[in-house]
């Protein structure tokens, strides 16, 4: 059993898998309650801790798709990240949008100053991958390179998830698999062309850095619909909360209630957005498992270009681009992609027939794949019947406070998770807000688990 730290014996532990916003907000907020808290094992597959994948970018063009105001990591203190730019110096406004990389030093030092008080830090960082997890009164969790941690409750705080493998495409290391993996993006920028599939916000990030580090890269960017995030208005209006049928309520009406608010506002949408955002679980948990698939396949795409906006630096640079040629957007799929050369030929389908490209390299940026069995950890917990997908197979299926249901759909009292493994279920649970808030409340719960499991411990004979 791998040793950490030489806990005390009335000390429980907490293992935390991810070490990104999710599981390092989760710390946080149980090491701010007072109290002597639970030990952490945060084990992270990359060493990121406190970063995750969205904040390790070292890119200070890559800015936080929401203004400073709104990213506090403390639940009851929006402030917080004001106050700490500025005790650093940083001349920065609650309307300015952060680089990602400060807003990972944020983090880190948030999570400093919330083990400060305790002599030994109460957090141990591992680095490596969780493969495997048994529940029971001590979970115990293996890692990939025989290591194994005991610990009192585990918390999936694992993020989002690589993109889905393409068995299709044959290109060798001109293909970029996972766009965010360390290293992923090393070598690419060489001035020849590059083609990413998928136009959302990574694409974005992706074709600023690429086109930034040669002045003769073009991106060439394909999805189905081919449409690009939108942008903030800056100043950002005050979010509209718009009336919305009570009772049973379908996706049908829900989307009439939309349309008729941004007609009333004169076709202003950016409020009315913003004001459905914060009611999304629970207006997801209202509509029937059918119109959620419908949802998925039909408007997930024009709520996500609309809800997941770009700052307008961003957006200026995205126009620069567009209007120089040097990024190009195409409405398709790609059909193949073959080694070719010195690059690589692509096969597209396109609404006006196949289209060949050649490039230096493509990149795989169609977001989080959905085969959940992929992913070694939770392929073992869905064959041992410790856990199971939600009903649309988006995520872990869970109790309303995070707890995992397991195959028989009963709760369990030491498995929990946050954040973007609960998508399925509350649809809106990738951003820092809603992550602030359920990490807060899961800390909560696990500090009144781990007192239980404490005083349990002393209470048996030595």
């Amino acid at each position: 059993m791998f040793d950490i730290a030489e806990p005390r014996r009335d000390e429980p532990v907490v293992a935390i898998v991810g070490g990104g916003a999710s599981g390092t907000l989760t710390a946080v907020h149980a090491l701010r309650r007072g109290g002597r808290p639970p030990r952490f094992v945060m084990i992270d597959k990359d060493g990121r801790h406190g970063l995750g994948q969205a904040y390790a970018t070292t890119d200070p063009r890559h800015l936080l798709n929401a203004c400073a105001s709104r990213m506090s990591a403390v639940a009851d203190d929006p402030d917080h990240l004001m106050r700490w730019a500025r005790s650093r110096g940083l001349d920065a406004t609650d309307t300015d949008y952060l680089p990602r990389r400060l807003y990972g030093e944020y983090l880190r030092s948030v999570l400093e100053e919330a083990r400060a008080p305790w002599p030994d830090g109460q957090v141990t960082e591992l680095t490596g991958t969780v493969v495997s997890l048994r529940p029971g009164e001590r979970p115990v969790l293996g890692l990939a390179d025989g290591r194994t941690v005991e610990a009192d409750a585990v918390v999936l705080a694992t993020g989002n998830r690589p993109p889905a493998a393409w068995p299709h495409v044959r290109a060798g290391d001109r293909y970029v698999p996972d766009p965010w993996a360390p290293g992923a993006l090393d070598g690419r920028g060489d001035g020849s062309p590059v083609l990413i599939v998928g136009t959302g916000l990574t694409m974005v990030d992706l074709a600023v850095t690429l086109t930034g580090a040669h002045p003769d890269t073009v991106v060439h960017a394909v999805s189905r619909h081919g449409l690009l995030p939108a942008h903030h208005r800056c100043p950002q209006p005050p979010p509209v909360r718009i009336p919305i049928p009570e009772g049973p309520l379908t996706l049908a009406a829900l989307m009439r209630a939309i349309r008729a608010a941004v007609n009333a506002s004169g076709g202003e949408w950016h409020a009315i957005v913003d004001g459905l955002r914060p009611r999304v679980p629970s207006l997801w948990d209202r509509l029937p498992a059918g119109d959620r698939r419908r949802f998925l396949s039909l408007a997930a795409r024009y709520w996500e270009v609309h809800r997941h906006r770009i700052p307008p630096e961003t957006a200026a640079r995205v126009e620069e681009l567009r209007a120089s040629g040097r990024l190009r957007v195409l409405r398709g799929s790609l059909a193949s992609a073959t080694a070719h050369g010195h690059g690589v030929l692509a096969r597209l389908d396109t609404p006006e027939g196949p289209h060949e490209l050649r490039v230096g390299h493509i990149v795989n940026s169609t977001g989080p794949s959905h085969d959940l069995r992929t992913d070694p950890l939770l392929n073992s917990l869905f064959t041992s019947g410790a856990a199971r997908p939600d009903p649309l197979g988006l995520g872990l299926d869970a109790a309303p406070d995070g707890a995992v249901l397991d195959a028989a759909g009963r709760p369990h009292e030491r498995l929990f998770t946050l954040g973007p493994p609960l998508r399925g279920l509350r649809y809106e649970t990738t951003a820092v807000p809603e992550i602030r808030e359920q990490a807060a409340a899961l800390a909560s719960r696990l500090s009144e688990l781990t007192a239980e499991s404490g005083r349990d411990r002393l209470a048996q004979p030595l």
